[in-house]
């Protein structure tokens, strides 16, 4: 989510001005505010404007989480080369630009990510708060997936590949978590950890030993049909 807009409070519509108090307010304090209405009554705007836009306050969290993955999809898309990567540079664009964004609002950034991973009743469960950003990054993550297949990037696995998506997700789960742990100047653990779980993603879903030896092992059934 971007810093808050130089624009004058008047010219914001109701949704964004309720979005930015809340994101200063948690900022400051470190919690959401007690009530709707004690939000709502600091921008002169009736409660029922709330509501208009948000469930509750569990609805702002999703947003700006989607925001943040709209945001790095977006700016990274921007760069005049990425049209020439591939999918494995595409999705290591899109971390690393991910990355930057939430070190712009690491306050918020970290503070939402550790309480509610802590709050998960089991590991590799989404937490909620990331409920809307995942399902963006699934249909983006499939899209890359789908590019490389059309490259010979990514093996054709037609049995399996429909859950790389879910797969991927998995990968951006512990990039999160290993970014909420990382205590390393400017984040520079993560930066790694992105890089070799790329990398180690790719290798699987890339043609390797086991798609040599399914095509071997075809070769020899179609030459014993002769």
């Amino acid at each position: 989510m971007k810093q808050p807009t130089t624009a004058a409070p008047e010219a914001a519509t109701p949704k964004i001005r309720i979005k930015q108090a809340y994101f200063d307010y948690v900022l400051k304090k470190g919690h959401p505010p007690m009530s709707v209405y004690k939000l709502t009554q600091k921008l002169g705007l009736p409660e029922q404007e709330f509501y208009r836009v948000y469930a509750n306050f569990d609805a702002i969290d999703r947003e700006i989480w989607a925001d943040f993955g709209r945001e790095a999809r977006e700016t990274a898309a921007r760069e005049p080369v990425w049209e020439q990567y591939g999918a494995r540079e595409k999705l290591l664009g899109f971390y690393y630009t991910l990355i930057e964004i939430l070190k712009r609002n690491r306050s918020y950034a970290l503070q939402s990510l550790r309480h509610s991973f802590e709050r998960r009743p089991m590991p590799g469960l989404t937490p909620r708060v990331l409920d809307d950003f995942r399902q963006d990054f699934e249909e983006f993550v499939g899209e890359i997936l789908r590019e490389g297949r059309r490259t010979e990037e990514v093996a054709d696995r037609r049995l399996i590949q429909d859950g790389y998506p879910r797969f991927f997700w998995q990968q951006l789960l512990f990039v999160l978590g290993f970014f909420a742990k990382d205590d390393t100047i400017d984040f520079e653990r993560t930066d790694a950890a992105i890089e070799k779980a790329v990398t180690l993603s790719f290798d699987l879903v890339g043609r390797n030993t086991l798609d040599s030896a399914v095509d071997f092992v075809r070769f020899l059934l179609h030459s014993r049909r002769r």
